[in-house]
């Protein structure tokens, strides 16, 4: 017997399901990831009566209730999301996000002589050839009649039979088919997941999150609906303030209720530190309640599913629903959100920049939330996030694909404690050889990205480290300020001297520098610049830098890791000057990971 339906229906149907509730699209309050041309290609296509590919849907599982019958499900959308948001924005009408949480119209402009389809410009918008948005035709706004009418009177020498011919067929657009994928309720979680996975291995890929996100915005019965405007609305809150005032003003039920209590702070709070999006929200609740890492297992316990009996059961949902509910008030909450930035910050970590791995935040403010869960006491929780932070950024524990990575470490750390698994991963992975040699290999680098770097940036700022050749500018001001990385050995000085670029931006080579400074040393060679400075302590003249005596120099340079024999390299000792640079900078990182 099939376990999927493949049937045809028409745009206008399609739509309609959306207006009702049948299928739940939660793209509609995340940005739209399409560019407008490819809006203006899937009309195209639909016009011209191409296929435009299957919108593929999942009928939720039947759930056992507690009286015994089965609950009816509503469609899961499994994919299309993009498509469907597309035709909402050119047909119906509706504003869209962008990237950046802006809301924007997408209006497609037609050309009935021509038959063409584009993105509307001014220039468009000026020619009386193009109509300057199909939405008000298509979406029944404005009579056929009246359009070509309009369009004629702007057109008097088109020809009159071909533009109504070419209208009409506009008009149809909505009647257009669509193919529809509908796979059975009776397909278990695991066959669901592998199709998802394999739908999503091309194109623009629906994210394992924006599975978990259609099924929460397809649940009526457990608050679902409401769990994805918490996410929703939270995230868009982090990046436009201003939206706060569209919930208020659309959105009564929800503002009555105890989830906008929850976030409503966001409207004012301010942090770009961590800038969570819905997938990192959702996999910061779901790891810290259920010690889970697989958001395949989430659809499946929020269906009921009953791992061991392998039936879906209504107890089994309704707990999951509370459970992420729970999960999803402990990441939006002022005062735990506050604190662990305040955690991050504290071990060096003053800006976004310095953490290339989001992922690593998101593990460590679930584990924050699960030990403050358990009853940890403040100070010991602050040592073990930071901990766990500092060292999965050395090792580059989450970089990748890591969802089977953090459900191996919250089961662990459920299993053995925070404490003993900490320590098994230090010994697996900080061990002497990591020090001696393998965060040495790790900075031998030329991208600023590099985590072994970043960690060291976030060591001096947690040191208070002052600025090359500064006297009391601190480096962690540099940063906050989006201050430049500046050559030890010029760049000039050693381009001109032979060396290529991935020599002379290694990362051993960049050290922060008042920007005044820097100007002054130009293209100078390190024996040159620093005898210059000498001389000026000598005579008390100081201009190339701020530093004033020659105690203040050595610690200088001591801060910055950089050998005292500086004072004498030339581009001779380059190569000799970052192997021992490389050292001194592992140092650094071993103490600060060991005092934290």
């Amino acid at each position: 017997m099939a376990k999927y339906s493949v049937h045809q229906q028409p745009v206008d149907t399609l739509l309609s399901w959306i207006k009702s509730g049948e299928i739940a699209i939660p793209e509609i309050q995340r940005p739209f990831v399409w560019k407008p041309k490819k809006v203006r290609d899937l009309i195209d296509s639909l016009y011209q009566g191409y296929p435009v590919g299957y919108i593929i849907t999942w009928r939720n599982p039947d759930v056992k209730l507690k009286n015994g019958e089965l609950s009816a499900g509503k469609k899961v959308l499994i994919d299309g999301q993009q498509r469907i948001t597309a035709l909402t924005a050119a047909i119906v009408g509706q504003r869209v996000l962008n990237k950046n949480y802006k809301e924007i119209s997408i209006r497609i402009a037609f050309n009935p002589l021509s038959e063409r389809f584009e993105v509307l410009n001014k220039a468009y918008e000026k020619s009386p050839e193009w109509i300057n948005n199909i939405n008000p035709i298509v979406n029944d706004e404005i009579s056929i009649t009246k359009a070509i009418r309009k369009y004629l009177e702007l057109n008097p020498e088109a020809n009159e039979d071909l533009v109504e011919d070419r209208i009409e067929n506009l008009k149809r657009i909505k009647n257009k088919q669509v193919g529809i994928i509908e796979l059975d309720s009776t397909l278990d979680i695991d066959t669901v997941t592998e199709i998802f996975i394999r739908i999503n291995q091309k194109g623009v890929v629906l994210s394992n999150a924006d599975f978990v996100m259609s099924k929460i915005a397809s649940d009526g019965q457990y608050g679902g609906n409401k769990l994805r405007k918490l996410v929703d609305y939270f995230c868009r809150l982090i990046v436009d303030k201003d939206f706060n005032k569209h919930i208020l003003d659309n959105d009564k039920e929800f503002v009555s209720s105890d989830y906008y209590k929850a976030l409503s702070w966001m409207a004012q709070g301010h942090d770009d530190l961590y800038v969570p999006n819905y997938m990192d929200v959702l996999r910061v609740a779901f790891t810290n309640r259920f010690s889970r890492g697989k958001f395949s297992d989430l659809v499946a316990l929020l269906s009921g599913r009953n791992f061991e009996l392998r039936t879906y059961e209504s107890e089994i949902a309704e707990q999951s629903y509370k459970k992420l509910s729970d999960g999803l008030l402990d990441v939006v909450n002022k005062s735990y959100y506050q604190r662990f930035l305040m955690i991050v910050k504290s071990a060096g970590f003053i800006s976004n920049k310095l953490i290339a791995s989001k992922n690593a935040l998101n593990f460590s403010y679930a584990l924050y939330l699960k030990l403050r869960n358990e009853g940890m006491g403040e100070n010991e929780t602050q040592f073990y996030v930071k901990k766990w932070l500092v060292m999965s950024l050395l090792i580059g524990r989450y970089s990748g694909s890591s969802e089977s990575t953090i459900d191996e470490d919250i089961k662990q750390i459920n299993e053995k404690g925070i404490q003993e698994y900490l320590s098994q991963m230090e010994r697996t992975h900080l061990g002497d050889g990591f020090w001696d040699f393998g965060i040495i290999s790790d900075l031998e680098s030329t991208s600023v990205n590099n985590n072994a770097y970043n960690v060291y940036l976030a060591a001096q700022c947690n040191a208070q480290s002052v600025a090359f050749l500064s006297k009391s500018m601190k480096i962690s001001s540099l940063i906050e300020q989006r201050g430049d990385l500046h050559h030890i050995f010029p760049k000039k000085y050693l381009s001109d001297n032979g060396f290529i670029l991935r020599q002379y931006n290694q990362v051993a080579n960049y050290v922060y520098t008042e920007q005044a400074t820097n100007i002054k040393v130009g293209k100078m060679p390190p024996n040159v610049y620093l005898d210059l400075v000498k001389k000026e302590i000598d005579n008390k003249e100081i201009k190339i830098s701020t530093i004033d005596s020659q105690a203040i120099l050595e610690e200088n340079l001591m801060a910055n890791d950089i050998p005292k024999e500086l004072v004498n390299y030339t581009h001779e000792n380059f190569k000799d000057f970052l192997v021992e640079r490389r050292k001194m900078m592992a140092l650094k990182i071993r103490a600060y990971y060991e005092t934290l």
